[in-house]
């Protein structure tokens, strides 16, 4: 089948027409040049035939997602959104000259380059889904570059919100990289179809082909499908590649969800740890900082000064991440997952002043008080280069409205902008600054916690793990 020609490019008020730059299945791409402030830019337009009340809907949700989506540095830009004088609906955005579309296939990638464009795009999508948005379409050809040769992920177009992905037909399906669910038909998409199409996309830029591509064979639609659904990735097939990425890789592209990465972020951290494997400098992680880390992002003259009601706000935003931890499902896998490579903590260095004991009995809300206070006056004194390890994790189960298992340890010298990842039986929890966690829990429940360090985008060596086996006594509330 012939390919069709591009439709007529819209007369834009205060844009010049230069060439057509793509066509897809709903719409055209145009170059055009800005006259104020003047400047190239890309122009996605809906193509006539198909603008419906439908498609109108979906390309003013592409606009509106990429708005709040186009400060990341990784993200493409739009600039503006408008219904031309036909009645077509266009997107103005920033004008990349080439895609990974037209580079991997045509020439072999460096591998550290393979490996920074994989930690930039998993943190766009790690910002995505933080917002509750999965992009759906992961592919080499929808990562574009910068004039300034930064990867930024584009065409939102069917991206659809977490909660509404289980419902939601899939649409524009990328076979060479869709997960196997999804080509089932069994989720449009979900973080962890997401970690798949990252896994194939990496594979994709590494290889030169995408996963299940037989170079001479067959090729079809339905024989990539085939092999999706029952077969492994094979190797890279390049000698450069070492083991660790081809694991990394394979687990991402796992049959079953549940193997693969808990989220993006947890496959950026097997990213970067492959680069400090390889002796690369490695890519810093681009995703922004919650609200606790803007709360320690204080002028540095104002480091060596802890004042009380600053404790005490910081505690109050602590007690409601907790609650919001506490209720949030596990589905979601969107929290910070803890394993990392393992990382030397360096010379010895004495033991730092403990943190209050807890006192259970009286409330959480004075626990977490007396820790974050605790932790907050330590991160003072300690000093270090290198991420500290906690070491005294505790558990136990405390009961009052509701049963809960309380995890607490001591503060090993946390600096401004470290964070602790504390993962419960596997799930890992958003990034957090006080000593100590509230687990819900019912009787017979075997909670078990590991805590990580994490500064910088690196993470520390986990802790050792600490479970706890709740028995509620009959009569006790």
């Amino acid at each position: 089948m012939s390919r069709r020609l591009p439709s007529t490019p819209p007369n834009l008020p205060g844009f010049a027409f230069i060439r057509v730059l793509g066509s897809g299945g709903f719409a055209d791409v145009f170059l055009y040049e800005q006259n104020m402030p003047r400047r190239l830019v890309a122009v996605k337009v809906l193509l006539p035939e198909v603008v419906n009340d439908e498609l109108r809907q979906m390309f003013q949700a592409e606009a509106n997602l990429m708005a709040q989506l186009s400060s990341h540095p990784s993200i493409l830009t739009v600039y503006q959104a408008s219904v031309a004088a036909d009645g077509r609906p266009y997107l103005v955005m920033e004008y990349c000259s080439s895609t990974l579309g037209q580079r991997y296939r045509a020439v072999q990638l460096p591998l550290a380059e393979v490996l920074s464009i994989g930690v930039r795009v998993a943190s766009a999508v790690e910002t995505a889904h933080r917002q509750g948005v999965l992009h759906r379409d992961i592919k080499p050809s929808n990562i574009l570059t910068t004039a300034y040769g930064h990867p930024v992920l584009s065409d939102f177009g069917i991206a659809a919100t977490l909660g509404e992905a289980e419902t939601t037909d899939a649409v524009g399906l990328s076979i060479p990289w869709s997960a196997p669910e999804v080509l089932h038909d069994e989720v449009s998409g979900s973080v962890a179809s997401e970690v798949w199409s990252l896994g194939a996309t990496v594979y994709s830029l590494v290889a030169g082909r995408s996963p299940f591509e037989v170079p001479g064979g067959d090729n079809a639609p339905a024989a990539l499908m085939a092999r999706i659904e029952k077969a492994k990735p094979a190797p890279t097939g390049r000698v450069d590649v070492p083991p660790s990425l081809e694991r990394v890789l394979a687990r991402a592209m796992s049959k079953r969800p549940q193997d693969r990465q808990s989220s993006a972020l947890e496959f950026i951290r097997d990213l970067q740890s492959v680069e400090d494997e390889l002796g690369l400098p490695q890519t810093p992680l681009e995703v922004a900082m919650d609200d606790w880390a803007l709360a320690t992002a204080v002028d540095l003259d104002e480091r060596t000064r802890i004042g009380g009601q600053h404790a005490i706000s910081e505690a109050g935003g602590a007690r409601r991440r907790i609650r919001r931890a506490a209720n949030r499902g596990s589905n979601t896998a969107l929290g910070v997952d803890s394993r990392a490579p393992e990382v030397t903590t360096g010379r010895a260095r004495s033991s730092p002043p403990t943190t209050k004991r807890l006192v259970w009995g009286i409330s959480i809300v004075a626990a977490l008080l007396v820790a974050l206070v605790g932790a907050g006056a330590l991160a003072v004194v300690q000093g270090t280069r290198s991420i500290p390890v906690v070491t005294d994790l505790r558990g136990m189960v405390a009961e009052g409205d509701g049963t809960a298992v309380m995890f607490s340890w001591d503060d090993p010298g946390l600096r401004a902008g470290d964070a602790y990842v504390v993962q419960i039986n596997g799930t890992s929890s958003p990034p957090q600054r006080m000593a100590t966690i509230a687990v819900p829990a019912d009787d017979g429940d075997h909670v078990c916690a590991v805590v990580t360090v994490t500064r910088d985008g690196k993470s520390g060596a986990p802790s050792a793990e600490k479970c706890v086996d709740v028995e509620v006594q009959a009569g006790v509330g």
